[in-house]
């Protein structure tokens, strides 16, 4: 009795340690997936779960995104998964979305998956009109999109059309010109059949450079109101914190740079901005709702984490990803050199395939024409001996009859009349006698030349006959060994052991210094690569401008070309703007003013409460001599004395890159 209570007690003690579970559906730009999770699991368990599925390893680029009453949010992960605001029936949906973007994305964007992630989203936004772009760049964006999709161009494969059912330019540009789907089709792949040789991920990377150059690239936009009740917007992005118009979401009338703000917070609904030099007004501004003021406050602590990581020496966990990366980018351009050798050779071998076969084919009518010339030979010289001896036949009986003719005016002679009159007309007939011997020995006479004349044609008839066909036999044992051995020598022998032999790489290091020209190469090479771009989307611009309905034209598509008339992009004018607001050096500033805070009720636990999100990584800045380029527009200044405990760190940098895609052709 004892043990079956026992026993009955030790199994309801395992089922209430049994936990509890629910179902997850993750959504990503190109995939779903479903997990089941337990109670206790918080918003990081979730969310390494999902980067192991997927194979992330650049994890401080995403989140898990959710809807709360047409407010967007982000999965915390310190918070338990269903202690957030989430639906209560199951699956409960999140999308694995890019939460943070970065400044450069050929330099900070490591793994393959990630860029994938990065592009797919893009492209959706670029399509969804959430980032404007402009119709010619919309073109060349779409060329990337189907380089990546199909690899390289094929006029047999890809016939008019097979871009019919392709979603590839925002709805406002088609809706803007006059022009059929075959006319934005033949323009798309006109620059598509130029990207051959690119690989799905360079393609995708090019398509990244190009739209990061977007003034709307990247940036979170939130409705707010300063002290006066203005509608404004706040841009929230890797470089900073821009003030916006509502009518004009390309040019931020105000900009505040991350190196720039010492202190974000937020107290119930009012969000506070304060400048790193207090001679700057602080900006202070409303929202419509306390939980966008969180939202917009983790942007900012993650948007600013992500802009010091970036002026630090790299991880060693970046470090070793990007040792990856690039051994297997050398190791994928070995293979698409060993394909493109394969590729070579069999081309080569299928042009001398064919051109065997034409020669055979050739030869093959050569001497179908010899034998016809052979038989029509000796037709003729059946009919010239059939001729000769008929003609032999005749001059004979003309000879019988001259001799018949003979004998009659012997005849004659004899039985001469003894008449003068006789005689007269017997001299008469003998007379003509004569005459019709004469013409009769002369027409036997030409009658034996005629058939000596065709004795001789015979002759060269059958003499023509024999050289024909000895030039049939010539002709017959050429096609038999001349195309065997053509293709044995052109044929390399070890053709089918290079074709089949293993992947196998040695990366020693000449290979690596030979990888390192060419990308120093491809360096040099981009400038021309962008004159001539710059001047195919100029030709493109003015091709299509004739065809513009200019009703149809939007507020975005007026101050676009507004800002291109005057030469402004996206990073110069952020610049200007910055320039703007500085009164005074930012180096002149006490250093102690270099920390930067973020405060505000991150927990929500209540709107008086405050928190506090100090930059101690921010010690390894080391003040510069003189101020440099920051990511192509912002003048880094620094704040910050450097302390002992960071002796070694990586100082602070400043990024000289060179400005590429859209603000490389609008800059010039």
């Amino acid at each position: 009795m004892a043990g079956a209570i026992a026993s009955r007690m030790s199994f309801s003690s395992l089922k209430r340690k049994q936990p509890k579970t629910f179902t997850v559906r993750i959504v990503t730009m190109d995939a779903e997936m479903e997990f089941s999770c337990e109670v206790k699991w918080k918003g990081k368990d979730l969310f390494d779960l999902v980067c192991r599925t997927l194979g992330l390893r650049e994890t401080w680029f995403f989140g898990l995104q959710y809807t709360i009453k047409d407010t967007v949010a982000w999965l915390k992960m310190d918070k338990k998964v269903l202690d957030h605001d989430v639906p209560t029936e199951e699956p409960v949906t999140f999308h694995f979305l890019a939460k943070f973007y970065p400044e450069n994305a050929e330099e900070e964007l490591v793994q393959e998956i990630t860029q994938h992630l990065f592009f797919l989203q893009v492209k959706k936004q670029i399509l969804d009109e959430k980032i404007y772009c402009p119709p010619e760049a919309s073109v060349l964006l779409a060329s990337y999109a189907v380089q990546a999709k199909y690899g390289d161009y094929d006029p047999s494969v890809h016939k008019r059309g097979f871009l019919a059912q392709e979603e590839l330019l925002p709805k406002r540009v088609i809706n803007l010109y006059q022009m059929t789907p075959e006319m934005w089709e033949e323009r798309i792949t006109a620059w598509y059949a130029e990207h051959r040789g690119r690989a799905r991920d360079e393609a995708e990377m090019e398509y990244l450079k190009i739209a990061q150059d977007l003034e709307m690239y990247g940036v979170n936009y939130f409705a707010i109101k300063n002290k006066k009740g203005t509608e404004l917007l706040l841009g929230v992005d890797a470089l900073g914190l821009h003030i916006y118009d509502p009518e004009n979401r390309l040019t931020p009338k105000i900009s505040f740079p991350w190196n720039e703000i010492r202190n974000i917070s937020y107290s119930d609904k009012e969000f506070t901005i304060k400048p790193l030099d207090k001679k700057i007004d602080v900006f202070k501004f409303n929202s419509s709702k306390l939980r966008v003021n969180k939202l917009i406050l983790q942007l900012c602590i993650g948007n600013h984490d992500l802009f010091m990581r970036r002026r630090k020496a790299d991880s060693l966990e970046v470090q070793q990803m990007k040792a990856q990366a690039r051994e297997e980018k050398a190791r994928k351009q070995m293979e698409r050199q060993r394909l493109a050798r394969e590729k070579q050779m069999r081309e080569e071998a299928e042009r001398t395939r064919d051109e065997l076969e034409r020669r055979l084919l050739q030869l093959k009518e050569e001497a179908t024409m010899a034998n016809e010339a052979l038989m029509r030979s000796e037709e003729t010289a059946d009919l010239l001996a059939e001729k000769a001896q008929i003609t032999e036949e005749e001059a004979k009986l003309l000879a019988q009859k001259a001799a018949e003719a003979e004998q009659e005016m012997q005849r004659i002679k004899a039985t001469a009349i003894r008449t003068e009159e006789e005689k007269r007309l017997m001299e008469q007939k003998v007379l003509e006698a004569e005459m019709l011997a004469l013409k009769m020995a002369e027409e036997s006479e030409r009658r034996a030349k005629e058939a000596d004349q065709l004795k001789q044609d015979l002759q060269e008839a059958r003499e023509s006959e024999r050289r024909a066909k000895q030039k049939l036999l010539e002709i017959t044992s050429k096609s038999s060994y001349t195309p065997m051995n053509s293709s044995t020598t052109t044929l390399p022998a070890d053709l089918p052991s290079f074709i089949s032999e293993s992947l196998s790489f040695d990366f020693k290091d000449t290979d690596m210094k030979r990888l390192s020209m060419e990308i120093e190469k491809e360096k040099v090479e981009y400038m021309e690569k962008s004159k001539h771009l710059q001047e195919q989307l100029n030709e493109l611009k003015t091709e299509i401008e004739a065809l513009k309905l200019k009703e149809r034209e939007t507020a975005l598509d007026i101050l676009h070309s507004e800002n291109a008339d005057r030469g402004n992009s996206k990073h110069n004018t952020i610049k200007k703007v910055h320039l703007g607001n500085v009164t005074t050096p930012v180096a002149s500033a006490s250093p102690q003013l270099g920390v930067f805070e973020m405060s505000g009720d991150s927990d929500g636990t209540g709107p008086d409460s405050r928190s506090s999100v100090t930059q101690e990584d921010m010690r390894t800045i080391n003040p510069p001599t003189a101020s440099c380029n920051v990511v192509r527009a912002l003048t880094w200044q620094s704040e910050v004395e450097i302390s002992t405990s960071d002796v070694g760190r990586k100082p602070m940098k400043g990024r000289q890159s060179q400005p590429s895609g859209i603000s490389a052709f609008y800059n010039r």
